[in-house]
C-alpha cells in the first residue's frame, strides 16, 4: 500500500497537494495552518477569502475540505480541512466520525484535482486536543480504505517530530 510515514516540514513537501489542518475561518492560525499560510504567501489567503465570500460565509464546517492554490509552496494545491475539537463533538463517536470525514473529504478533493500524491499532517492532534493514538488509528484506517479504490494515489503522513511519528507508527502496528 502506498502510504509513507515521515518526519519533516509539510511546507517543504513535494506532492501535488498538501493538507492543511485549518480552523473554520481558513484565514490562517497557529501550528500547521499558520506555517502553511506563512510559507505559501498571500495567494493562499486570497483564495481562502474568496472561498469564504462565495461558498462558506460562516466558515468551513468540521470534516469538510476545500482546495486552494499552494502559492509559493512546492505543492500545487493546499487542501484545507477542519478537524474536530476533542470534547466538543457531542460524544467520542461523533468526534471519530468527523475526523474520518476530514481525511476522506480531503482525499476526495485530491482526486477531483487530478492529483496522484498528497501529504497529510496529524489533523486535530495539536491544540484541538484529539488523542494522538486514537487519531492515528482513524487516519490510517480511513486512508487505507480510500486507497482500496484509488491504488495509484501516493499518501504521505508527515510529522513535525520523531516522537509524533512514533506514536502514529505504534498505534497502527507499523
Amino acid at each position: 500500500m502506498p502510504i509513507r510515514i515521515e518526519t519533516g516540514d509539510i511546507t517543504r513537501a513535494r506532492a501535488c497537494a498538501i493538507v492543511n489542518a485549518a480552523n473554520s475561518s481558513c484565514m490562517g492560525g497557529g501550528g500547521v495552518d499558520g506555517a502553511i499560510h506563512r510559507a505559501g504567501g498571500s495567494a493562499i489567503l486570497e483564495a481562502c477569502k474568496e472561498i469564504r465570500r462565495t461558498k462558506y460565509s460562516e466558515g468551513l464546517p468540521t470534516g469538510q475540505a476545500v482546495a486552494t492554490t499552494a502559492g509559493r509552496l512546492p505543492a500545487k494545491y493546499v487542501i484545507h480541512t477542519v478537524g474536530p475539537i476533542w470534547g466538543r463533538c457531542g460524544d467520542e463517536a461523533r468526534c471519530d466520525a468527523l475526523l474520518a470525514d476530514a481525511y476522506r473529504n480531503s482525499l476526495q478533493e485530491v482526486v477531483k484535482l487530478g492529483c496522484d500524491s498528497v501529504v497529510f499532517p496529524a489533523i486535530s492532534t495539536g491544540v484541538y486536543g484529539f488523542p494522538p493514538e486514537r487519531a492515528a488509528r482513524i487516519a490510517y484506517r480511513t486512508v487505507s480504505e480510500f486507497l482500496k479504490t484509488h491504488p495509484d494515489m501516493r499518501v504521505t503522513f508527515i510529522f513535525h517530530s520523531d516522537h509524533s511519528r512514533r506514536i502514529f507508527e505504534k498505534a497502527n502496528g507499523l
